[in-house]
């Protein structure tokens, strides 16, 4: 299992103190100092069965600066995302849990934590 973090994000610490209060073995990926590549967010995005505008920090300056709000958000839209996603990676999502079985989620609420967990 890997997880995606940021560790000054509070949605980050919470993931990371459930999977060690289950005693789950996971890698952590602090993506802001190792970020995705283009062909690691089209793995994951495809494991989430989500689009790239779905794991958009939409409200970080860095997507009002891009104007991400007025982006196209069909099929030949998604390179344009990812490459952003890629480029800015404080606009992605997190935290982000790839299991092993996998199963991938947005660890955001509970019940997506929950489901990666045994």
């Amino acid at each position: 299992m890997e997880i995606w973090i940021n560790p000054r994000c509070s949605k980050c610490r919470t993931a990371l103190s459930e999977l060690n209060t289950h005693g789950v073995e996971y890698t952590v990926r602090r993506y802001l100092e190792d970020p995705p590549t283009v062909a690691e967010l089209e793995q994951v995005l495809e494991r989430l069965g989500l689009e790239p505008w779905d794991i958009t920090r939409i409200d970080e300056a860095t997507a009002r600066e891009l104007a991400m709000r007025q982006w196209g958000r069909e099929p030949g839209d998604r390179a344009r995302w990812i490459a952003a996603l890629a480029e800015h990676p404080v606009l992605i999502q997190r935290p982000i849990i790839t299991a092993d079985d996998g199963h991938a989620v947005v660890a955001r609420t509970p019940e997506a934590l929950k489901s990666v967990l045994p």
